[in-house]
């Protein structure tokens, strides 16, 4: 999943990773959007395993609000929009976790744009759901994408 609506772009200069005021934050049409996804998870009986999330604010009060589980910080999540540089290894990173995934586990993942298109090749809207088959290899196939409205 794409972090919810987040006003902006990007991140304002001066950011720092563990200061949520440095930070482009979630107002409060992206946390009802966030508490609206989670409701919508659960109303489908869909029972998540592991809530993995990027360390930015964003995602973390995203993948809180959603209500599925505890979160874990995965910083291989963390957004690369910067430092383009990171790409490879954050997504090689990802897909080594998601390849390490027991048989049949469900893990919600809550991101970035730039990772779920280095990911996907999918340009996805703020709190688009994509659902994903993983192989053996880490390798992603979409299998549908939703979208949820605040």
């Amino acid at each position: 999943m794409r972090h919810a609506i987040a006003p902006g772009g990007g991140d304002p200069a001066g950011f720092r990773l563990r200061d949520c005021s440095t930070q482009r934050n979630l107002d409060e049409t992206g946390r009802e959007q966030a508490r609206r996804i989670g409701a919508a998870v659960r109303e489908a009986g869909v029972e998540i395993d592991r809530v993995l999330s990027s360390q930015w604010c964003r995602c973390l009060e995203t993948a809180k609000l959603l209500g599925l589980g505890d979160v874990e910080e995965l910083p291989s999540l963390n957004s690369f929009f910067q430092d383009r540089s990171k790409a490879g290894a954050q997504t090689s990173e990802t897909r080594r976790v998601l390849a390490a995934m027991s048989p049949g586990e469900t893990v919600f993942l809550v991101t970035h744009q730039v990772n779920i298109t280095a990911l996907t090749d999918v340009f996805p809207a703020s709190g688009e759901v994509l659902l994903l088959r993983v192989g053996a290899d880490g390798q992603t196939e979409v299998l549908d994408r939703v979208l949820v409205r605040p």
